[in-house]
C-alpha cells in the first residue's frame, strides 16, 4: 500500500510523528490552537473567495 498524504509524495508515520514533535517544540502546545484557529479561517476565506469568483462569472455568463 502507497501511503501518500495530499501532494507531498510518500511520507509515513515515522515523519509524521516527527514533523509533529518538530512543531511542538518550535511553537509550545498552547500556541498550537492558536496557529490551527488562524489557519481554518484563512482556508474558510480563502473558499468564500472562489465561491464568490465562481458566483460572478456564472451571473455574467447567464447575460
Amino acid at each position: 500500500m502507497n501511503n501518500t498524504l495530499l501532494l507531498l509524495g510518500n511520507i509515513g508515520t515515522a515523519e509524521i510523528i516527527i514533523i509533529v514533535l518538530a512543531i511542538l517544540l518550535l511553537f509550545g502546545g498552547k500556541k498550537i490552537p492558536e496557529l490551527m484557529k488562524g489557519l481554518g479561517k484563512g482556508v474558510r476565506n480563502f473558499k468564500e473567495g472562489v465561491n464568490g469568483i465562481e458566483n460572478e462569472i456564472n451571473e455574467e455568463n447567464k447575460k
